[in-house]
C-alpha cells in the first residue's frame, strides 16, 4: 500500500510542478498604430515559469530594452528613445511582472504590473501557449495607451493606443 501511495505522490509531483523556460531565438515584440510601427529587438526574462495544469505556480516576467526600438527609420528611432517619448537613458527597460495567471476560453490571461518610463500600472494581458515537446510559444495581443505611461505628449500626432503583438518562442531549461 505504501508503494502505491508513494507512486501517486511522485506522479503528482512531476505533473504539478511548474516548468522553467528560457526565451528562444526568433521572438518578436511588435507595436503598431496608424502613425508608427516597428519592433523591440531585445527581450529578456527574469522569470519564465509556466505549467498549464497548475497556473498558481506560473510566473511571467519580461524586460524589453527600450534602446532596441526599431521603426525602420533611424531618425524616428532616435526620437522615440529621447526624453519626450521613452527616455531610454533614464528608463532603459519596459518591464512586466505577472502576479496571477488564469485560464480563459481563448487561452490564458496574465495580470500583473507593467512599468514604462517610470510609471507602473496593473494590466491584464491575454495570451495563448502552444507546446511541442521541450519547446513552446507564447503569443500575446493587447493594447497600451501611451498616455497612461507618459510616453509622448497628448495630441502629439501619434495615436494614443498602441497595439502590441508579442510572439515568444521558448525552450525548457
Amino acid at each position: 500500500m505504501k508503494k502505491v501511495v508513494f507512486f501517486f505522490l511522485l506522479c503528482f509531483a512531476f505533473t504539478s510542478s511548474a516548468q522553467q523556460y528560457k526565451i528562444a531565438e526568433g521572438f518578436k515584440v511588435a507595436f503598431t498604430n496608424p502613425d508608427v510601427s516597428g519592433n523591440f529587438d531585445e527581450l529578456t526574462s527574469t522569470s519564465l515559469v509556466f505549467n498549464e495544469a497548475n497556473l498558481a505556480q506560473s510566473k511571467l516576467s519580461f524586460k524589453i530594452k527600450v534602446a532596441s526600438i526599431n521603426t525602420g527609420n533611424g531618425l524616428q528611432n532616435k526620437h522615440a528613445r529621447a526624453e519626450e517619448w521613452f527616455d531610454a537613458e533614464k528608463y532603459p527597460y519596459i518591464e512586466f511582472n505577472s502576479s496571477k495567471i488564469e485560464k480563459t476560453a481563448e487561452g490564458y490571461k496574465a495580470t500583473g504590473k507593467l512599468q514604462i518610463k517610470g510609471e507602473t500600472k496593473e494590466i491584464t494581458i491575454p495570451f495563448t501557449f502552444t507546446k511541442k515537446g521541450s519547446k513552446g510559444t507564447f503569443i500575446a495581443k493587447f493594447s497600451v495607451n501611451r498616455n497612461d505611461f507618459g510616453v509622448g505628449k497628448k495630441n502629439a500626432g501619434v495615436a494614443d493606443n498602441i497595439k502590441i503583438t508579442a510572439t515568444i518562442p521558448v525552450i525548457k531549461k
